[in-house]
């Protein structure tokens, strides 16, 4: 009996954690992009709309600084002037404030805004949020935005170091430039 009360405590365990992890549910390709208004790491307000009439890679990471964030963060820097030329423009979320933002663009020269969704609302609305109790963060997911404001592609699976040439690769072909 002693057994069932543990095994029943533990699954109602398991449970709770989980539902507190989910986020909610990622939007669908074809869709509007959710609207946001967040600051960027120089206190700048920046909303979808500032963002309309390019195409906009939106992408969301746990922290600032960490080996993963800084590989993605760093090759969308390395490859920005290829992204540009395909008239696309780079924005990041986390929930780091705008201070951590500042201090990782600074040190890795980052010329693109970082947005700092200190609420988790966006992440929330985007479906990328992970509530682990004690903390919050953003998925690894990226959502490329077309210039009329709806999703037309959404990273699940990233690797870091290859991302931005994935996206690359995927703009040229969506824009029939391969």
């Amino acid at each position: 009996m002693k057994w069932l009360i543990i095994a029943g405590l533990l699954g109602a365990l398991i449970l709770l954690v989980s539902r507190m992890m989910q986020a909610g549910e990622v939007p669908k390709v074809g869709t509007a992009a959710p609207d946001f208004n967040l600051p960027d790491q120089h206190g700048q307000n920046h909303t979808l709309k500032d963002f309309g009439g390019k195409w906009l890679v939106l992408y969301f990471y746990p922290k600032d600084d960490t080996p993963g964030c800084t590989r993605e963060a760093c090759a969308f820097r390395d490859d920005l002037h290829q992204l540009t030329e395909l008239g696309v423009q780079v924005a990041g979320i986390s929930v780091d404030d705008s201070n951590s933002h500042a201090e990782f663009a600074q040190k890795y020269h980052l010329p693109f805004p970082l947005l700092a969704d200190t609420n988790a609302d966006t992440a929330e609305r985007y479906g990328v949020l992970m509530n682990f109790i004690v903390a919050r963060l953003a998925r690894r997911y990226t959502f490329l935005i077309d210039p009329q404001g709806r999703i037309s592609k959404v990273y699940d699976k990233v690797e870091t170091s290859l991302h931005s040439k994935e996206i690359i690769t995927d703009l040229k072909r969506i824009q029939g430039k391969v």
